[in-house]
């Protein structure tokens, strides 16, 4: 009796798990409406809390990048700030990502599309600034979403991950041109048209503006989101918020990394068809 329950618990332990793509940026640095650059990356709560918690649950993590090489951390969100100002919170995520296995050696995101997608249960998209940069405005990441958008499967970004989004319509690149050179155009057969999200608010993108030392942004992601056709909800500045809409879950800034993590297990855990 033993062996078979030995057996059957295996079976169930294995059953329960499944595969989770996460899309990062190939990019280190930004370019700022001047011209400048600043250093960028992902940030690492928002990385590490809900992946970790994805591997803790029993997924495994297939990293991906648009050029294949390892993504870097924002060095702006190696601090306290953002695990509740414990140290050891910080160093033991910091751990989590440099054991992740291809931390640093991704796949590229034609790796990923030529090996086919089937296998991902979900996709995640982590913040920081860098999405802005190479996955706003990447047909192949357009690919990918309309994948997950079609088989009804869970998509969950954060901060300024949902930025990400908007490379799911016909003409992403002219779009996103449309924004960095201020001539707006309107979102063509965008995936996510209707649906209620959130993203890095203006008044936080504000906030972080404020210590460029009068450099500017080229856009608001919050603004090309809601004119691109996405319902937008927000929270207070610096206050948790996660919308759910269907198969998209998004989280509005830092602080919602673990409710993020939470409502992408929940969703996980449901029967497939999550459409209504």
């Amino acid at each position: 009796m033993s062996s078979l329950l030995g057996s059957a618990l295996a079976l169930s332990v294995h059953a329960s798990e499944g595969e989770v793509l996460v899309l990062l940026s190939s990019e280190t640095s930004m370019e700022l409406a001047s011209g400048e650059t600043i250093e960028t990356g992902y940030y690492l709560n928002e990385f590490g809390i809900p992946a970790k918690a994805l591997v803790d649950a029993g997924y495994k993590l297939v990293l991906a990048t648009p050029k294949g090489n390892a993504p870097a951390v924002d060095q702006k969100s190696v601090t306290v700030d953002y695990f509740g100002g414990d140290e050891t919170k910080l160093q033991s995520i910091k751990k989590f990502i440099a054991n992740l296995p291809d931390i640093n050696d991704t796949a590229s995101f034609s790796e990923i599309l030529a090996a086919g997608l089937d296998e991902f249960d979900a996709v995640f998209i982590p913040g920081g600034h860098a999405p802005l940069i190479d996955l706003a405005n990447n047909p192949q990441v357009g690919e990918i979403l309309r994948h997950f958008n079609r088989e009804n499967k869970p998509t969950a970004a954060i901060c300024h991950g949902p930025i990400t989004l908007l490379s799911a319509q016909s003409e992403p690149k002219a779009y996103y041109q449309s924004l960095t050179t201020q001539s707006p155009v309107q979102a063509k057969n965008w995936i996510y048209d209707g649906y209620q999200m959130t993203i890095f608010s203006n008044p936080e993108e504000q906030v972080f503006e404020s210590t460029l030392n009068g450099e500017k942004l080229n856009f608001y992601p919050a603004a090309a989101m809601s004119q691109a056709g996405g319902e937008m909800q927000f929270a207070n500045a610096w206050q948790p918020k996660v919308v759910v809409d269907r198969e998209l879950i998004t989280g509005q800034n830092p602080f919602s990394d673990k409710l993020l993590a939470e409502k992408l297990l929940e969703m996980l855990a449901k029967e497939p068809n999550i459409k209504q």
